[in-house]
């Protein structure tokens, strides 16, 4: 009973380091009877089995997150690595900023990042992974929002475009109708469709639609 208690509070204290718990396990077996012996190598199995996995998540690649985008006003083209595993590139994200600027005055915003992973996750969801994304709109200034509200309908006072949260896109091959489908069932924004320009807005604000 004792060593059971013992050998519980190694586990405890060495839950994330599976090594150093290998090592200690092993300087228990010495000098054990036979049956206590076998209940310390069924601890030192799970041990290794631990050491094992730890290893094998650690050497495991982190996944690469990547976009090709095709600015429809600017004529500009740029394909990405923006993310790697849980971290975006640092590098990348001026890039992307620059990209999307207000095609109107120059002028450059910080996008949410996470606008890209919505995008990243909406051309997987419509089967196309790889596909170039035809951007429409990306970043507003105030004077480009103002000066689209007076000529036009259905532009926001307050628009997220404005904020570096949403963006205006199609995707070649792919029905608009079916692009909102797919990007209302993610469930991560704001969705519009607009039928006569053949395009959808997505967003990472509130989830709504129109």
């Amino acid at each position: 009973m004792l060593l059971t208690l013992k050998i519980a509070g190694i586990l405890c204290k060495s839950r994330a380091k599976p090594r150093r718990l290998v090592l200690r396990l092993l300087s228990l077996q010495n000098g054990l009877p036979r049956a206590t012996g076998g209940l310390l190598k069924y601890f030192l199995l799970l041990a290794i089995s631990s050491l094992l996995i730890d290893r094998a998540y650690a050497e495991r690649p982190a996944r690469e997150y990547r976009l090709r985008l095709y600015h429809t006003h600017t004529k500009e083209r740029l394909e990405i690595l923006y993310r790697r595993g849980d971290a975006y590139v640092p590098e990348a994200l001026p890039r992307l900023d620059r990209f999307l600027r207000d095609h109107r005055t120059g002028q450059i915003h910080h996008f949410d990042p996470r606008l890209f992973d919505l995008l990243s996750d909406l051309i997987r969801a419509a089967g196309r992974p790889n596909a170039e994304i035809q951007v429409i709109c990306g970043y507003r200034s105030s004077w480009s929002n103002e000066f689209l509200r007076n000529r036009t309908s259905g532009v926001a006072q307050h628009s997220l475009h404005m904020r570096g949260e949403a963006i205006d896109i199609r995707l070649p091959d792919v029905k608009t109708t079916v692009l909102r489908k797919w990007a209302v069932e993610l469930g991560r924004g704001g969705v519009g469709y607009y039928a006569r320009s053949g395009i959808i807005h997505v967003d990472v604000g509130r989830v709504r639609r129109w």
